[in-house]
């Protein structure tokens, strides 16, 4: 949809600076980046990774095409002549995403200040990547954390994604889709996104089909007459419970047919009640695996609110909330420069970002995280360590440096390799094996740190090399200022 190249998917600023390094002959200085995020949403505790496959995907693809030049040609700098030299230009055309990446997989459970991914490369690509990696990780992060706290609250029930008519757009349906699938929802209503990436897609229909005809039997009839392998009926269009009793007498028919009502779905009303009572007339009328779907406004919280109000709801419809993360409509994510030199044959330069704020000053170096279990593989902790300098010594916690912990155990490293040379290594992971890792993270972690409300604060902090470093580097850029 977005046509072969999507190169100019960036700032306008990403380019200025790749040609200040150009001109400036740094294009080749090999930097690290890191991409994370200060603050988990939704005043939780956590995050899940998602996003990466189409990072791969936009990073390996990475070219400039001739309609891309020729439009840059047209920009102009604040004197009125050309904004980039046609050497830069030239330069573009040719070039191609070389750089390597380490990654945390999809489906990971993360955390404020771990690197999600980690660009190593010539300073000039690192820099170009910025903002389309953003785009792309901060986004479906922030809805797959989402759909796993929307079906965590339904329990092990079914959550269906229903959020396209609603999204930000085609690109963001399409987006939110996948990262809601990949964060525990069952299946989507978008049918291009079943397509795309081989989500199960479901749907009946609308009010206007029950609107269409005379009365709502007739509607419920025809439309068994049309698709008796899909009856669920949507029976809050005039009469709720009048529409359930109708949607039994309609499956009574499909039963003699053959078939079975699949159940019925209220998107109105006081759906604690009515899911009560609906429940009850199915029960008498011989339809006790009847499913009852309920939709209209949900969310993680609403959800929770009807299962303490005794609702009788199996299957959950959840649109708007999801899909524009309605009390969060971003991630926040950050991707900054952490260390650079000339060449291989220089030792690193180490970099920070520094604020009076302490949660915005960055941690420098080129960044591990190494994640330990208790005995019974529930997450314990997890270490920012600076690969270079290796592992080892008390952990200073990042919301409080002088707090420490000591992990035990081997603990297992979370970013690896997934480009290197601009090439993909190894097979990348289907979409259902990533959603299976959502579901095996999120129960492995503590349940405190689960909690919507109040959540507790997972431990993370920077090993003694590591805060040592940071405190040097520190020191240094306050005497630059």
């Amino acid at each position: 949809m977005s046509g072969p190249s999507l190169a100019l998917l960036t700032d306008l600023y990403q380019l200025t600076m790749a040609h200040g390094y150009w001109k400036l002959g740094r294009a080749e200085d090999e930097a690290v980046f890191h991409l994370f995020f200060r603050r988990a949403p939704f005043k939780g505790g956590h995050a899940v990774a998602a996003g990466l496959e189409q990072a791969i995907e936009y990073l390996t693809r990475l070219h400039f095409d001739a309609g891309d030049l020729e439009y840059l040609a047209t920009l102009t700098g604040n004197d009125g002549t050309a904004l980039f030299d046609p050497g830069f230009l030239e330069y573009l055309g040719a070039l191609r995403f070389t750089c390597e990446v380490d990654a945390m997989p999809e489906g990971t459970a993360v955390f404020a200040h771990e690197p999600l991914l980690r660009v190593r490369g010539p300073v000039l690509q690192c820099q170009l990547v910025e903002t389309p990696l953003l785009n792309i990780l901060n986004f479906a992060t922030l809805i797959a954390t989402k759909a796993a706290r929307v079906c965590s609250a339904a329990g092990g029930e079914a959550v269906l994604e229903f959020g396209l008519r609603r999204a930000q757009g085609i690109d963001g349906a399409l987006s939110a889709s996948r990262a809601a699938y990949l964060g525990g929802c069952t299946a989507t209503s978008n049918v291009l996104a079943g397509k795309l990436y081989g989500i199960p897609v479901r749907g009946t229909h609308a009010h206007s089909w029950v609107m269409s005809f005379d009365d709502e039997r007739t509607a419920f009839a025809a439309y068994a007459e049309a698709m008796p392998n899909n009856c669920t009926f949507l029976v809050d269009t005039y009469d709720t419970l009048e529409g359930v009793r109708r949607a039994a007498e309609v499956g009574q028919q499909l039963r003699a047919r053959g078939h079975q009502l699949a159940g019925v779905r209220l998107d109105s009303g006081d759906l604690a009640a009515l899911s009560r009572s609906a429940r009850a007339l199915l029960d008498a009328a011989g339809f006790p695996d009847a499913a009852i779907v309920a939709s209209n406004d949900l969310d993680e919280h609403e959800i929770l609110k009807l299962k303490r109000d005794g609702a009788r709801v199996s299957v959950w419809g959840v649109g708007t909330r999801l899909v524009t993360a309605h009390d969060q409509p971003a991630l926040g994510g950050v991707y900054k420069l952490a260390a650079i030199r000339g060449d291989a044959s220089q030792p690193w330069q180490y970099r920070i970002k520094l604020s009076e704020d302490p949660i915005k000053v960055s941690n420098p170096g080129i960044q591990q995280v190494r994640r330990y279990c208790d005995g019974d593989g529930v997450f314990a902790g997890d270490v920012i360590y600076e690969e270079t300098l290796g592992r080892g010594g008390d952990v200073h916690r990042i919301e409080d440096p002088a707090s420490t912990f000591t992990p035990a155990g081997e603990g297992e490293d979370l970013l690896v390799p997934v480009l290197r040379g601009g090439a993909r290594v190894g097979a990348a992971p289907s979409l259902a094996e990533s959603r299976a890792r959502t579901l095996e993270q999120l129960q492995r972690l503590p349940a405190g740190v689960r909690r919507f409300q109040d959540a507790e604060v997972y431990p993370v902090g920077l090993d003694r090399a590591m805060q040592a470093l940071k405190a040097s580097v520190m020191a240094a850029a306050r005497g630059q200022g």
